[in-house]
């Protein structure tokens, strides 16, 4: 079955790829959890809609990665959240709030798949968050929460 892929599928291909699967992991798999549309002539058109959203998200290269890296130091992030009077959040923080927070505060449009938490935000304080901008290039951010 000819598909195209809306997100990223480990070892099948990148959003916007059209790829060739068996009937039933595009049917039992890949379509239910909307990783895939059925490929159709009207379907190329959103190919070229979801790459062009995709280049505008991607790290290039390496100097890239280390110019979006110096960028995510130099900004000061303070993510304000919900929290009671001992410090514990409602909630937690996601990696979605953690990509808006770096966003509001100037910094390049991440993908949440590049956030990683090594455990849930659940305090109000400082916490420091990974963000893989490339094979090679990682960078480490420092969040401040606070109660809002």
């Amino acid at each position: 079955m000819k598909l195209i892929l809306t997100h990223e599928v480990d070892g099948l291909g990148s959003p916007g790829d059209v790829v060739e699967v068996k009937d039933g992991y595009a049917r039992n798999f890949l379509i239910p959890r909307s990783l895939a549309l059925v490929w159709t002539k009207g379907a190329e058109k959103q190919i070229t809609g979801i790459k062009r959203a995709r280049d505008a998200r991607t790290i290039r290269s390496v100097g890239h990665a280390n110019e979006v890296k110096n960028q995510l130091q130099g900004l000061k992030i303070t993510l304000p959240v919900r929290a009671g009077g001992t410090g514990k959040l409602f909630g937690s923080v996601t990696v979605a709030d953690v990509a808006d927070a770096i966003r509001a505060a100037g910094g390049p449009l991440l993908e949440k798949r590049s956030i990683t938490l090594e455990h849930p935000i659940k305090t109000v304080g400082t916490h420091s968050v990974e963000v893989n901008l490339h094979q090679s290039v990682t960078a480490s951010v420092v969040i401040d929460v606070v109660a809002a």
